[in-house]
């Protein structure tokens, strides 16, 4: 699995994970995937992304998103 696809992994469980805790026990769980949705568009714009830093301090391979 490369760097790109790990973050991309995690940001959708993230999301759904919010949105079942939105469902389940309290609406600010959306906040959460707020915070994910941001997270995303500033590395759009931006390229740093903080998640990509941890897999890449893990051992993943580097893709050819986020050099």
């Amino acid at each position: 699995m490369t760097i790109g696809r790990a973050v991309m992994a995690l940001a959708g469980t993230m999301v759904l994970i919010s949105l079942i805790l939105a469902v389940q026990v309290s609406q600010w769980w959306l906040l959460l995937a707020a915070f994910v949705g941001f997270n995303l568009l500033q590395t759009s714009f931006t390229g740093f992304c903080p998640a990509a830093m941890i897999f890449r301090a893990l051992g993943l391979k580097d893709g050819m998103q986020f050099r």
